[in-house]
């Protein structure tokens, strides 16, 4: 981890950033399930950093050093040493935080093929350290995914989607907040320019032919609406007839749907990721644009919406014959029953508001603080139901560590009702989920404001759980993967009890 130049865009003078490596995004990682990796993070990032720092957050006092940080694979299933704990940070000059153990972490990948990706986690400075640019895309690959024929090679490319903001110079610019609720810290950031693997207004030239596009949410607020429209080869959008190609989704956060489902749009959240294949074979000299038309913050609207994302030309002559292919089976796939949970835990998501403007002093999960006695201790081995009950506006991506889980249903609810008295009233049937969640692994799930979202997972502990035993159990987080919600309290440890 260290700082670097980056150049954003040809018209803009090159920027600082951290990056793993020196670049934004890192250097894509690509594993083979069930055989080990082991990675030494090293971090040579400067002592003071280059974005501004709230010491008023929990977790980011003045007292502590600027270029901490700490390395987390999203959606790995690790032992906790190396899992990248908010708390086990470590600077350059040898600094560690109160959980550091080792800055080698053990990576079994004992897990079916999918996008996973990595990202700093450090406490109070989340949001800035992956806003800086720590953060790169983790592969998992397996036989059975190989077996499947799906494009590959130069016909497969992973595009992490970021917003950002420019200053004239070209440097990055992360802003203050106004009369906030804290001298520096604001709710949510949003910028004005949609950048793609590190570039702004990126364009692609592919051939007439299959493309496999791993998409990541690696943005701190925005969720992003994504559609295909017709476009001339500058990205000017001509029309928007359906005449496009679809959206072949044959992934998500933690693997393989069973089936490929065609959509026409996608909604992809923070932290969460969605594998599709777009087939240009019949669009020979048209040109695309990926558009995106999601409200921010989302549902509630009122900050700007960049629609650029990035340009496809189908211009290239085909190089070989195509030989890729999408099954109409994927993979296997076995649906958790209800019945299967051996309890259910209700997790309200909460903020708490200055009362003048409505202007967030923090968000919480379960109405407790990062430091608050851990609550949520599920039994090694046990599968439970978790079900959060959102009572804000915004839509909150919940991403849980070390599992993979199945998203239930989502319910309407009485706010207002159980904010009052703790009564859980619905005001509806539960609305099964959407066709590319379930059947789906996952480990981001939207919560819906006004909604009961229910997702059922089993605390597998990984190999060599036995050998790091301890009497406190197995310690991960849950949080919002709205990074400057996460980096004011809306996150918790959790224990997995041996």
């Amino acid at each position: 981890m260290r700082a670097a130049q980056h150049g954003a865009h040809r018209d803009l003078p090159h920027t600082t950033v951290w990056g793993y490596n020196g670049t934004w995004p890192g250097p894509t990682i690509e594993a083979r399930r069930d055989r080990e990796l082991k990675i030494e993070w090293r971090n040579r990032l400067p002592e003071k950093h280059f974005l501004p720092i709230d010491t008023t957050i929990h977790g980011s006092e003045g007292s502590l050093p600027q270029g901490r940080a700490v390395p987390h694979v999203h959606g790995a299933q690790v032992l906790p040493e190396s899992d990248g704990y908010p708390d086990a940070w470590f600077t350059a000059r040898g600094e560690q935080g109160p959980l550091f153990r080792s800055n080698l972490y053990r990576y079994t990948n004992e897990q079916a093929a999918a996008t996973l990706w990595y990202h700093d986690h450090c406490i109070g400075i989340t949001r800035l350290n992956i806003y800086a640019g720590l953060a790169g895309f983790y592969i998992v690959r397996d036989a059975e995914e190989d077996a499947l024929g799906l494009p590959s090679g130069p016909f497969e490319i992973p595009l992490m989607l970021q917003d950002r903001l420019f200053n004239a110079d070209g440097s990055l610019l992360y802003p203050r907040a106004i009369n906030g609720t804290h001298p520096v810290w604001i709710q949510e950031f949003f910028g004005d320019t949609i950048c793609v693997n590190g570039k702004a207004a990126p364009y692609l030239e592919v051939e007439p032919r299959r493309y496999r596009f791993r998409i990541l949410n690696g943005s701190n607020a925005r969720f992003y609406q994504l559609r295909l429209h017709r476009s001339d080869a500058n990205g000017h959008v001509m029309n928007k007839r359906i005449d496009v190609p679809v959206f072949q989704q044959i992934g998500t956060d933690s693997g393989l749907l069973p089936a490929p489902l065609a959509l026409r749009y996608l909604l992809i959240a923070p932290g969460e990721r969605f594998d599709i294949v777009i087939d240009f074979s019949s669009f020979a000299g048209q040109s695309f644009t990926l558009n995106n038309s999601a409200p921010a913050p989302y549902t509630m609207g009122g900050e700007f919406v960049p629609t650029d994302v990035m340009l496809f030309r189908v211009n290239r002559a085909v190089t070989g014959k195509e030989t890729s292919d999408v099954p109409r089976v994927l993979t296997g796939f076995e649906p958790m029953a209800a019945t299967a949970a051996v309890r259910e835990r209700l997790l309200p998501l909460t903020e708490i508001e200055r009362t003048a403007d409505g202007y967030v002093v923090t968000s919480l999960l379960g109405n407790a603080r990062w430091h608050d006695p851990i609550t949520e201790d599920p039994k090694a081995g046990s599968t439970e139901i978790w079900s959060f009950l959102n009572t804000t506006a915004d839509m909150h991506p919940i991403h849980v560590h070390l599992v993979r889980f199945q998203v239930l249903n989502r319910q309407p609810f009485d706010v207002e009702l159980y904010l009052k008295s703790g009564e859980l009233q619905f005001l509806g049937e539960p609305i099964p989920a959407e066709p590319n969640e379930r059947p789906a692994w996952k480990d981001t799930v939207k919560a819906y404001p006004g909604h009961v979202t229910r997702v059922i997972q089993e605390f597998e502990l990984p190999s060599g759980a036995q050998a790091s035993k301890d009497d406190e159990g197995y310690l991960y987080v849950w949080h919002c993967h709205i990074l400057e919600h996460e980096d004011n309290e809306m996150m918790r440890p959790y224990r997995v009890i041996p």
